[in-house]
């Protein structure tokens, strides 16, 4: 008997989704490696991202309005936030702290985050190794749109519009709260 291949796209509804490893639509930048796994095309429910996380890089603490995510780190080390500060400095996540005492803490291998919509999240890569995590975000396809707009702005050549970028945050509900940076001569404390 010949199994017949539906076309490259059309799955029936009552058929699930396999995504080989190494498979799935790839953005990649100087500061960012991520692929898309499961896309609002395939999903109702969320998104989902296998991420290399280069060492030196920090996202910067950010919140959403809107947005639930899920990290889970899946090799190397990530310094990880997900609460909401006593003060929200302009700077230095890494030393904020929770009025309950929750601090930044280092994730390993098998570490899972949760962040609802409105908590203060970041994460950063202070080891000389590459880190990967899987990441879900809900609902689709926001944060899909948002890497492959960014591409595009980090595409133009030159030094990065920032203008550009913080507009694009503000189109797909990313308050940013420190910096974003990458490279381990921008991180604090380093």
């Amino acid at each position: 008997m010949t199994a017949l291949l539906p076309p490259e796209g059309v799955r029936p509804a009552t058929e699930g989704l396999l995504v080989p490893p190494g498979h799935g639509k790839r953005v990649r930048t100087p500061a960012q490696d991520v692929t898309f796994k499961v896309t609002g095309e395939h999903s109702r429910a969320s998104s989902t991202f296998e991420v290399m996380v280069p060492p030196g890089f920090d996202v910067g603490a950010h919140v959403h309005t809107r947005s639930e995510e899920l990290f889970y780190v899946l090799e190397g080390e990530l310094d990880v936030l997900a609460f909401e500060p006593r003060v929200r400095t302009p700077d230095r996540w890494q030393r904020w702290e929770s009025s309950s005492g929750n601090r930044v803490v280092r994730a390993t291998p098998g570490t899972l985050i949760v962040v609802p919509p409105g908590c203060p999240h970041a994460f950063a890569n202070p080891t000389d190794s590459p880190a990967k995590m899987f990441f879900q975000a809900s609902p689709p396809p926001d944060h899909e749109r948002y890497f492959d707009e960014l591409l595009e702005i980090l595409s133009a050549g030159g030094p990065p519009d920032h203008a550009a970028i913080e507009a694009l945050r503000g189109r797909y509900d990313i308050e940013q709260l420190t910096p974003l940076r990458h490279g381990h001569h921008d991180l604090p404390g380093q």
